[in-house]
């Protein structure tokens, strides 16, 4: 019997592992496996059920006290994965990869202590693209791969913010390359969706926080201006005279603060 507040989705290989004796909920908040990070009332563990690897993040409620702050802050809080599980399906619909969600469910009508859960299946092989680029100065790529890889992560934003999302965590490090097919560089996977946002239309300051996020997590990889230029040309649609012309403002906004965001990491 389902308590107050709750809402589960499981989907049939995930039921085949539960028993039927003892509510899915508590059994998935149960779980325990390898663990990655845990902070802010959260953890993130790998699990194995029948076989097959998965992510989980469980979360236990992140008080009032962090609610509070986050709002002092002008910040909206996350309050569970329920944010992640609503930016998957959204995403799903506009042919963006992400990880392919086995079950999710949340409990409870009160903000503070609300518990939730989302499981995904592992995405295996793969390599992030901080990883994957982090040499690119010393030992430049192949041209071809480098504009590729570019005008796919330009063309995911673009999909992003046009449709009403912002990730806020927006970083080169949350786009997983599928390495099984050496010769398809533009298979990505977007990650980390948390934190996401979604709204009939994306205010152009969180579009200026996303793209700056990209722009100070690829600042040490070597990309030239040229290259910063295909990207807003892949990211707009557009030819550059127009994309720049009509947004110079913006653009420079863009850059301003991925700069800013970068002199911050460095003096830390």
């Amino acid at each position: 019997m389902k308590k107050l507040g709750e809402n589960v989705y499981l989907d049939n290989t995930i039921k085949r592992q539960l028993s039927a004796s003892r509510p899915a909920f508590d059994q998935l908040m149960a779980l325990r496996g390898e663990p990655f990070r845990a902070q802010d009332g959260r953890v993130t563990q790998r699990v194995l059920l029948g076989g097959k690897s998965y992510f989980i993040k469980q979360h236990f409620g992140v008080g009032w006290k962090e609610i509070f702050k986050n709002l002092l802050q002008f910040r909206w809080p996350v309050l569970g994965a329920k944010n992640e599980w609503l930016a998957i399906r959204k995403l799903q619909t506009l042919g963006v990869k992400v990880p392919v969600v086995a079950a999710y469910g949340q409990r409870g009508l009160n903000p503070a202590r609300r518990q939730s859960f989302i499981l995904m299946e592992e995405l295996a092989p793969v390599e992030s693209l901080e990883s994957f680029c982090k040499d690119w100065l010393r030992s430049p790529p192949d041209v071809r791969l480098k504009r590729e890889l570019i005008e796919k992560v330009a063309r995911i934003a673009r999909e992003l913010h046009r449709n009403g999302i912002n990730h806020r965590d927006f970083y080169i490090c949350h786009f997983l390359l599928d390495t099984a097919h050496e010769r398809d560089h533009s298979r990505l996977f977007l990650i980390d969706l948390h934190r996401a946002q979604i709204r009939r239309q994306t205010p152009e300051r969180w579009i200026i926080k996303d793209l700056s996020g990209l722009y100070f997590s690829s600042r040490d990889i070597g990309l030239t201006q040229r290259d910063l230029y295909r990207f807003i040309k892949a990211y707009t649609g557009q030819a550059l005279h127009e994309a720049w012309g009509s947004k110079k403002l913006f653009w420079q906004k863009v850059r301003t603060r991925g700069e800013q965001l970068y002199s911050d990491h460095t003096q830390r």
